[in-house]
């Protein structure tokens, strides 16, 4: 028997108030909608969207503590502070014009949002949530902002680039910086901080990087446009998004093979993976969707629909 319509609408009701920091249920993955102004909340014990929270007008960069998500939004030029019990917004903090990724360092102390115009990281105390530094950097259009494990390093990847820059997060300066390919993207560290995985959209390749030499000790292809990368828990692989193939590539850190390529839903971008590693999420923007896929199987088994031009996925 098909359920009732009402009841299908409580059900929906009652698993939006059954929320994360409550910590009564599985981890939630936080889509940013970039066109509908929204973040789509999706359990991932039941890959289903249970709610919907504010995003501000065009969210983009996300990342979160467990109670609040901190999102760029290009209108304000503002990072927006979401109260995810609440399901409202708590403040606004300006960062400068087109900010674009957002992180969070491990120990929950320190945001970094990478701000394209004023090309330079603006670092924020996440418990006074204000401003504390902004960091110029050498890449022109920087697009993501991510801490090393220890939260010791930031590397940024800028669109206009062909190199990653390096910031000491302590001395608040940029210190270095790496040559990679044309136009780097998502960046990710193996749990040990010693490595690290970064997609240069323009050649279409990975670039694994030692972190003690600062030197590229591996050159990986990946499928067109690479773009998003997501590293498993456990530092065995790093998972990159495909734009223009609808594709995510499965890399081993062992040996920098390709393991397997899933097909996704149209213009993968950022992406996450649960804290166990069984799951990866991937926000595919012309789909309006998310795709799951199984990292044991690694094949997709679910695509969610959210709202419109997904732009990334955190997880906590």
């Amino acid at each position: 028997m098909r359920p009732f319509p009402h009841a299908r609408l409580l059900g929906t009701l009652l698993a939006g108030l059954i929320l994360p920091a409550s910590g009564l249920a599985a981890p939630f993955a936080y889509v940013p909608n970039e066109k509908s102004g929204s973040v789509s909340v999706i359990d991932t014990a039941t890959d289903t969207v249970v709610r919907t929270l504010p995003g501000g007008k065009r969210p983009r960069g996300i990342a979160t503590d467990g109670t609040h998500l901190y999102i760029s939004e290009a209108p304000s030029s503002s990072l927006v502070v979401v109260n995810i019990n609440e399901a409202r917004q708590i403040k606004s903090i300006k960062l400068g014009e087109s900010p674009e990724g957002v992180s969070v360092s491990a120990d929950n102390r320190l945001i970094a949002a990478a701000v394209e115009e004023s090309n330079s990281v603006v670092l924020l105390d996440a418990r006074k949530r204000r401003q504390i530094a902004e960091i110029k950097v050498e890449g022109d259009n920087p697009e993501h902002a991510v801490f090393s494990p220890d939260g010791r390093w930031l590397l940024v990847s800028a669109e206009n680039a062909e190199q990653v820059d390096v910031v000491d997060v302590r001395a608040r300066r940029q210190v270095g910086s790496i040559p990679v390919g044309k136009r780097p993207r998502g960046i990710g560290f193996t749990p040990d901080g010693k490595r690290a995985y970064v997609a240069c959209e323009l050649v279409s390749t990975v670039y694994a990087i030692d972190m003690d030499s600062r030197q590229v000790i591996a050159e990986i292809k990946a499928g067109t446009y690479a773009n998003g990368v997501a590293m498993a828990p456990d530092g065995s692989r790093v998972y990159v998004s495909n734009g223009k193939d609808a594709t995510v590539s499965v890399i081993r850190t062992s040996d920098h093979q390709v393991e397997a390529t899933i097909p996704v839903g149209k213009r993968p971008w950022n992406m996450a993976v649960t804290p166990d590693g069984r799951k990866l999420y991937v926000a595919n923007g012309r789909s309006n969707s998310v795709t799951v896929i199984d990292t044991q199987r690694l094949e997709a088994i679910s695509e969610i629909p959210v709202g419109e031009l997904p732009w990334g996925v955190t997880i906590r």
